[in-house]
């Protein structure tokens, strides 16, 4: 039903005036004798009235406003966990019937005024039916299905929501921790019988390691109705078995572990297998198996570490950096040490360059390698000659004071990662010396850490890195920084800010520099088998500058040497070359081109975990499932009560809600008006002129 309303924008008494004058006009028009009957004067001069009062009353700025009430039924949501533990788990005939009976149960609510609509885990993907799902999505996340369906009708008449489910999830958290705005009506399905089963529930291990090094991969197992037993875990390389572990199954039910040592061989990703071989009565063997994957690196690079003079700062620093096993330093202050030239990978100079004459060997030493560094500045520090270093920021100092500060994270600093709880340890941390000066940074360099004087955060650096020439520098402006080392200990017996800090900018320092002319890269290092796994590209010409139009050919090889050959052309829009999922494991890949009529390659590795959440765990969880029923003031179904599932959402009452919608349009711009007063002029003009007036 629509309602319309007539309205001006200046007051409506002023329509008398458009009438008078319409009046008026009519009178002076027609007032005097005319060759024609009365009859036609009375009505010509009608003509007349009706235009000018019109014309004059659009003068008052008239608009129409429409109101039309729109009716939207409630909406009922079937929420699908179309996980593969619902798929594996359910028994298949009782699967079935309840998807056909969920069908059924929509059709009967559609005939009741009501709106059904499907969603599954895979949100943005189609809606399919219960009985066209395929239940074989890899992890559930409950809270984030039922948060999209929040949010997707939000503004709209939502009910509430059939949430068809075995209770199990394995991402995000438990949406009994989560306020919904709607009902939400569980039916759990699954097994909640436990089952005789051997779990290999975790595999602990490091994602790095250096060649030359040995480091340990432990295996998890967990079990039901095999206490006492004896288990044999092995862990396999391409399918050979390397080690193996026979394990007694503890009788508690709690974990038991199985601890391999492997030794770090050529640099490169590796993929190890780890199995425990299936028991006799074991209920299902698809949780018995997990993969780890590495990245063994170049054993360990030397780290110069040059003083001007003694200062406790130093201990502190090379503390830190010795806390990672890939680093070893080598210490040189004049006087004291004597200074080897050697093959440096990266430098930290400490107040250097120095007031002090005679003690800048070091930094000559680097400064002629091209060395990456770490400047430490101090108040022994030559601000003149450090400035002329070209480290990216420059240092104008205001007299000879120091502000005492602490360290604040630049929050769009982005080139590492730093916990956000080293926040709350740099707060606790001492005043360190800084030099009261204007700071200059150069484009190209990024600010890592503020200054905070008191209880001012500042815009002033602390630490800066540029990292994006082929001179790799940085820079920390505080002296006494030993003490933020020596404090956080004290606290936790454990700097791992300080030290996760000191050795963060030295890897950072150390990354190679790109000088290929082809750079093609995937955009991760490690995909899960249900992602989507995109290539970019660069291309460079002789002076490095970026170029566009080349055709590159990606050969992807996986650990049985099985190749996909892709091509695609390197345009200016290029968004990515996009290749699908691939199976779990460790692939290579070489890409080439030609520029300048020689050809390019690049080459690198990716890796590519299996996900194994969903058939971990067999035992259903309709535990949740009530918890957040009872949250939403409901109850728990199962596939028999569908018809009291129905028969409790028409008790709720349901109601339509009437959304008012509300239209304004300006008369004067209707264009049949126009054709109405022209067709009246007109009509006045022809009657005048038939008969002998103009």
């Amino acid at each position: 039903m629509s309602q319309f309303k007539l309205l001006t924008a200046y007051s409506p008494w002023l329509i008398l005036v458009c009438l008078v004058v319409g009046a008026l006009y009519s009178w002076a028009l027609y007032s005097r004798k005319a060759p024609w009957s009365p009859r036609l004067n009375y009505s010509l001069a009608l003509l007349r009235f009706v235009v000018v009062s019109f014309l004059c009353f659009l003068l008052l700025g008239p608009y129409l406003k429409a109101v039309t009430n729109t009716a939207e039924k409630p909406t009922i949501v079937v929420a699908l966990d179309n996980s593969q533990s619902v798929g594996l788990y359910t028994n298949k005939n009782t699967l079935t019937k309840t998807a056909q009976e969920l069908e059924k149960l929509a059709e009967s609510l559609g005939e009741e005024n009501f709106r059904v609509e499907f969603q599954t885990l895979n949100l943005n993907t189609n809606k399919p039916k219960p009985t066209e799902t395929k239940f074989d999505n890899p992890t559930t996340n409950l809270d984030e299905l039922l948060s999209h369906v929040q949010g997707v009708y939000e503004s709209r008449n939502l009910a509430g929501v059939v949430l068809l489910s075995d209770g199990i999830i394995n991402k995000g958290k438990s949406p009994t921790y989560s306020d919904f705005n709607f009902t939400v009506y569980p039916v759990a399905v699954g097994d909640t019988v436990a089952k005789k089963d051997i779990a290999l529930s975790s595999v602990l291990y490091n994602k790095i390691a250096y060649s030359g090094n040995k480091f340990p991969v432990v295996a998890e197992i967990q079990h039901e109705g095999f206490k006492g037993n004896t288990a044999t875990v092995v862990l396999k390389e391409n399918g050979k078995i390397l080690d193996r572990k026979n394990i007694t199954l503890r009788p508690d039910g709690q974990p038991t572990r199985a601890e391999f040592t492997l030794t770090a061989t050529a640099p490169g990703k590796k993929h190890y297998e780890i199995e425990a071989l299936p028991q006799k009565g074991e209920f299902s063997t698809l949780n018995n198996t997990k993969h780890a994957y590495l990245d063994i690196i170049k054993g360990k690079l030397s780290v110069l570490i040059a003083a001007a003079a003694p200062h406790p700062d130093i201990r502190a620093i090379r503390a830190a950096i010795q806390t990672n096993d890939n680093f070893e330093t080598v210490l040189f202050i004049p006087g004291i040490t004597q200074f080897k030239p050697d093959k440096y990978d990266v430098a930290v100079l400490h107040q250097l360059p120095s007031r002090l004459s005679g003690n800048n060997e070091a930094l000559a030493y680097v400064r002629q390698k091209n060395i990456p560094a770490l400047y430490i500045v101090g108040s022994q520090t030559d601000l003149a000659a450090y400035n002329q270093l070209g480290t990216g920021l420059t240092i104008n100092r205001r007299g000879g004071q120091t502000d005492e500060v602490i360290p604040v994270l630049n929050a769009s600093f982005r080139k590492f990662q730093i916990d956000q709880t080293t926040t709350s340890a740099f707060e606790k941390y001492p005043p360190a010396d800084v030099p009261f000066a204007d700071f200059n940074v150069s484009p190209g360099t990024e600010v890592i850490l503020l200054q905070q004087v008191g209880r001012v955060k500042t815009t002033k650096p602390l630490l800066a890195a540029s990292v994006k020439n082929q001179k790799h520098n940085a820079t920390l402006l505080a002296e006494g920084i030993w003490q933020w080392r020596l404090t956080e200990g004290a606290a936790t017996e454990n700097p791992a800010h300080f030290d996760k800090l000191m050795v963060s900018t030295i890897q950072l320092l150390t990354a190679q520099q790109n000088k290929k002319r082809l750079n093609v890269y995937p955009v991760q290092d490690e995909y899960y088998v249900t992602d989507d796994i995109r290539f970019e590209a660069e291309v460079y010409n002789a002076i490095y500058e970026r170029i566009f139009g080349q055709e590159i050919n990606l050969r992807i090889t996986d650990e049985k040497n099985k190749s996909r050959t892709f091509s695609f052309n390197n345009g200016e829009g290029f968004s990515g070359l996009n290749i699908g999922n691939l199976p779990g494991g460790v692939y290579s890949y070489v890409a080439s081109t030609t520029l300048d009529g020689k050809p390019e390659q690049d080459r690198g590795q990716f890796v590519v975990q299996e996900l194994q959440l969903e058939a971990l765990n067999a035992l259903a969880d309709h535990n949740l499932l009530y918890q957040l029923a009872q949250k939403t003031n409901s109850r728990l179904y199962y596939p028999n009560q569908l018809e009291q599932l129905q028969a409790d959402i028409l008790k709720a009452d349901y109601k339509n809600i009437i959304y008012p919608n509300e239209k304004l349009e300006d008369l004067v711009n209707l264009k049949w008006l126009f054709f109405v007063l022209l067709l009246l002029v007109s009509i006045e003009w022809t009657l005048r002129k038939y008969h002998g007036s103009y």
